[in-house]
């Protein structure tokens, strides 16, 4: 077969950010009648580009102000773009929450409101609620960062803390009407989840908020404890009328990336294999992962070679070692100490947004003779898995995919490739 394996992945990680990308998605969905007033509001790693869209295809008045990463920002004439730190929040990030509180509040049955939603808008869109502070989340988010916590886990925590999520920006719009367009990050594509939900009901409560914080031993101030145990912490709930004239729209979703990916995998003649949105800490679900490779390339089972194994999701990495990387890393740096080196097996891991965990690459390349290279070096796959340092383990081999910030975010996209079966038992 005259492919170029690591050519391949990067075509196919790259076919999986553009079917998510704003410039794709957004413009279809948008109300059909776009004349008149609108104000913009948005938070996210892709809110930017998204406010460019809504800029070209707006007919009527247009202004409004939207918060998204450092670095992917994007420029826009009428709407304002601020950026700010994710994923744990600073200052910047408190002070573009309380304007957008502010730009909302007041408004009539006449107005209308644009909410552009896409993840990392929880960290980005932060206003603790009252008695707690900027610094008090800062520290929480960072435990909860490092603990192996799922995303649903950190946002309801996230949630049941804060003045503008869970429903409570959506409130704080009413009467006007408000049109929520989001490109979900969590598996599951849950409205409630995707950046904490600030424009919908939120079902859960504040006594779960610390149940997840006991079970990954997060210690927090009194303040916040008590804050918790009040009952002026839950959040909107399901069939409160000030969310009546709310409207949640999914405009982007991982599955239709790994979709887009697949179409591109057999056009190039591989047969794909869609294992869908996954959760779990990244080395265990690598180790899954590198079973079913071995499967293939053993057995042909469950399908034969030439193939692909994709996947999305969250995965988590609870952090024990002082190394570098972020979740696809690990899941690479995982995967390669599982195969070690398998004949005709390549792999690519990366973050949809451009940016693994809080690093400066989107992820990582793994090639057959990755792991023998890397032992050349004196690099034990397994000793770096125990730091925690794909990013140096990857870095070292000259394997590290940068594409820097994509303005879109679907999460996580992996790759594996299996170019032939040797169909016996081994």
């Amino acid at each position: 077969m005259s492919v170029d394996p690591q050519q391949l992945l990067r075509e196919l990680f790259a076919t999986a950010i553009d079917a998510a990308h704003p410039q794709q998605v957004l413009e279809a969905h948008l109300p059909t009648d776009r004349s008149g007033r609108v104000i913009v509001i948005g938070a996210g790693k892709a809110a930017a580009a998204m406010a460019r869209v809504v800029e070209r295809c707006w007919q009527g008045e247009v202004s409004g102000l939207v918060v998204t990463r450092y670095g992917h920002g994007a420029p826009c004439e009428k709407i304002e773009v601020v950026e700010a730190a994710h994923p744990v929040p600073d200052a910047a990030g408190l002070a573009v929450a309380k304007r957008v509180l502010e730009l909302v509040s007041n408004l009539t049955e006449e107005d209308r409101v644009i909410f552009l939603l896409s993840g990392g808008g929880s960290a980005l869109l932060a206003l603790p609620a009252a008695g707690i502070t900027l610094a008090d989340k800062q520290s929480i988010n960072k435990a909860l960062l490092k603990s192996g916590a799922t995303i649903g886990e950190m946002n309801c925590v996230r949630k049941h803390l804060s003045a503008i999520k869970g429903g409570r920006l959506g409130k704080a719009c009413w009467p006007a009407t408000v049109y929520t367009y989001a490109i979900s990050d969590v598996p599951g594509d849950l409205a409630t989840v995707i950046a904490s939900g600030p424009t919908v009901a939120d079902p859960s409560t504040s006594t779960e908020a610390l149940a997840i914080l006991k079970r990954y031993g997060i210690e927090v101030p009194a303040s916040v404890r008590n804050w918790l145990q009040s009952p002026e912490s839950e959040t909107v709930k399901p069939g409160d009328p000030s969310l009546a004239r709310s409207h949640f729209q999914l405009i982007a979703r991982p599955q239709q990336s790994l979709e887009a990916a697949a179409v591109k995998a057999r056009q190039a003649g591989f047969s794909p294999l869609i294992l869908g949105d996954l959760e779990g800490e990244s080395r265990e679900v690598a180790k899954v992962h590198a079973g079913i490779a071995r499967q293939i390339v053993l057995h042909g089972q469950p399908l034969a070679a030439p193939c692909v194994i994709l996947s999305g999701g969250e995965t988590t990495v609870t952090v024990r070692g002082n190394g570098r990387g972020g979740r696809n890393a690990e899941f690479l740096l995982s995967l390669t100490d599982s195969l070690k080196g398998l004949p005709g097996v390549y792999a690519l891991a990366g973050d949809t947004d451009g940016i693994d965990g809080s690093e400066d690459n989107a992820g990582a390349l793994m090639t057959p003779d990755s792991y023998a290279r890397a032992a050349a070096l004196g690099l034990s796959a397994s000793d770096e898995l125990d730091n925690n340092n794909g990013y140096g383990y990857f870095e070292a081999l000259d394997a590290l995919i940068v594409t820097e910030p994509t303005r879109t975010n679907v999460n996580d996209f992996r790759a594996i490739l299996i170019l032939e079966s040797t169909k016996h038992d081994a």
